[in-house]
């Protein structure tokens, strides 16, 4: 019994071993695939919002689709400076996981969901207070307006929970786990746009009702990914 126990550990050690010294193009793809295909599905929710005002809007959909378009220029620029933030939180757990700190990595778990929550309601009370400059700023015309900054305002409260799922994401990336955070993305997408055809379709809600269905499935997804991070014991 204990010589193939040796055996199993043994063999177990060299699979280790080829796997670290294996085709770098194999493992870079493994794990970069997902992370992009992550950012698209994340720029595909703004894409999704204009689909479905400018399908089920009515007479004001030209105005509509001109609101979520204009904002698609600092939606971007918010998901790419949290996903660039995040990368912090990624090397430092990485490094912790490297040395086998448990502690350090459960503290800085801890941290990065707590500075997520409270970063995203800080972002969420600056933005609201700079969401009329800033649209003044991209010149959007005055008849899109009112539109457009109602979009951007309701958008700019579901901070917390869009800071914090790229947080999450940046946690399950510092292990090489790449398709959690895919998975969370893409349920949530799915129900974004459900959403969208819900509050346009049959409630005939306009630009608020995008807006709050992208906030409403940001929060399923920063939800998905906390339970699965409560449930790996690595981390907690």
């Amino acid at each position: 019994m204990k010589k193939r126990y040796l055996k199993l550990k043994t063999k177990s050690k060299k699979q280790q071993i080829d796997i670290l010294n294996g085709s770098i193009w194999k493992g870079l793809l493994q794990f970069a695939m997902p992370v992009a295909a992550t950012a698209i599905l994340a720029q595909l929710f703004n894409a999704s919002d204009i689909a479905v005002v400018g399908n089920f809007t009515g007479d004001g959909r030209m105005i509509a689709v001109a609101a979520v378009g204009a904002n698609s220029p600092v939606i971007g620029l918010l998901v790419n400076l949290f996903v660039g933030v995040s990368l912090g939180a990624t090397v430092v757990i990485a490094n912790a996981i490297g040395r086998n700190d448990k502690d350090s990595v459960q503290k800085t778990v801890h941290t990065s969901i707590i500075v997520a929550v409270l970063g995203g309601i800080f972002i969420a009370v600056l933005g609201e207070i700079m969401a009329n400059p800033i649209l003044e700023m991209l010149r959007v015309p005055e008849d899109v307006f009112p539109s457009a900054l109602m979009y951007l305002q309701i958008y700019l409260l579901g901070m917390p929970v869009i800071l914090l799922y790229n947080f999450e994401a940046a946690i399950f990336r510092s292990v090489g786990e790449t398709k959690i955070p895919l998975l969370a993305l893409a349920s949530s997408g799915v129900i974004n746009v459900i959403l969208n055809l819900f509050f346009v379709a049959v409630l005939h809600m306009t630009v608020d009702g995008v807006a709050i269905a992208t906030v409403t499935s940001n929060a399923i997804s920063s939800a998905i990914l906390y339970r699965s991070l409560r449930r790996t014991k690595k981390f907690m």
